[in-house]
């Protein structure tokens, strides 16, 4: 044992014998998890101008750990995965295209315009596992999400497998990113997320419930959409974090559920994660 670890083994032990000071110890010790993420909120103080749906980056342990997850669920060998992931972190006109729309948009003061996906990384990986023909997006914001899926479903159209994206919003003003080239590939359906599913008459592939974060809400739209699902498709939930909603659908539906939980880089968020809902795919 090093001198150091001598002298903090010796401080711990006189810090045991005398309780005042040993909470102080322990105190310390609690703290120090925070030394990181509060650094991290000063410097996004200073760089970010989010102040709601924050984006960031994943590390690179917890971008491994999402490409073994989706090639669990979808059977897609994690290399391939790996190469989805990859191939839209290198995909400069995305980037360009929201830089683009971030600076034209009334909306700069309080959006970044670095392109960072997180756990969208995962989306994008799962649409182009699976080729879906129909995707389905409750909730749309920024349209961030929207434009990660249309990119997504450009590259299966390149490879032969032709898709689109339907997106549902309350907000007339949502979307502002999802323009062309990206909404070439699908549409924003105003209105609640819930009648807009209800209306559907499309086969869904993969359904992402990213709207009302709410429990209830979030089972009226599994509801909705219950008898639409195509039979291998997919069901994600953005707040699995927070609800088991997406689990009891699994449960009640006869499917499996797997969660992924997301660890931003360089970040004061403790991440979200990605609840899916599937049936078993054989191995490609």
């Amino acid at each position: 044992m090093s001198a150091k670890g001598k002298i903090r083994r010796l401080a711990r032990s006189l810090f045991r014998c005398l309780p005042p000071l040993y909470t102080l110890w322990r105190l310390r010790v609690a703290l120090a998890h925070f030394r990181h993420p509060f650094k991290h909120v000063l410097i996004w103080l200073v760089r970010s101008k989010e102040d709601t749906n924050f984006t960031y980056d994943l590390s690179e342990a917890n971008k491994l750990y999402l490409a073994s997850f989706v090639s669990q669920v979808t059977g897609v060998g994690v290399p391939t995965v790996q190469d989805y992931i990859e191939e839209l972190e290198a995909d400069e006109s995305l980037r360009s295209h929201i830089k683009r729309l971030v600076r034209a948009s009334n909306l700069r003061r309080f959006t970044d315009e670095q392109a960072r996906y997180g756990r969208r990384l995962g989306w994008y990986a799962f649409a182009r596992a699976v080729k879906p023909r129909v995707v389905v997006e409750t909730g749309v914001d920024k349209g961030l999400g929207s434009c990660v899926l249309a990119a997504a479903l450009m590259r299966n159209a390149e490879e032969g497998s032709r898709g689109i994206i339907l997106a549902t919003d309350i907000d007339p003003t949502a979307g502002y990113l999802f323009r062309r080239p990206y909404s070439e590939f699908g549409k924003i359906l105003l209105g609640d997320s819930v009648a807009s599913l209800q209306a559907l008459s499309e086969t869904i592939d993969l359904f992402i419930h990213d709207s009302l974060h709410s429990a209830d809400y979030e089972r009226k739209e599994y509801e909705a959409i219950k008898r639409k699902l195509s039979k291998n498709a997919l069901v994600i939930s953005d707040n699995a974090h927070v609800t088991t909603a997406l689990w009891e659908f699994a449960r009640s539906t006869g499917r499996r559920f797997l969660f992924f939980q997301e660890k931003p880089a360089d970040h004061w968020y403790p991440g979200a994660g990605i609840g899916v809902a599937f049936t078993e795919r054989p191995k490609q």
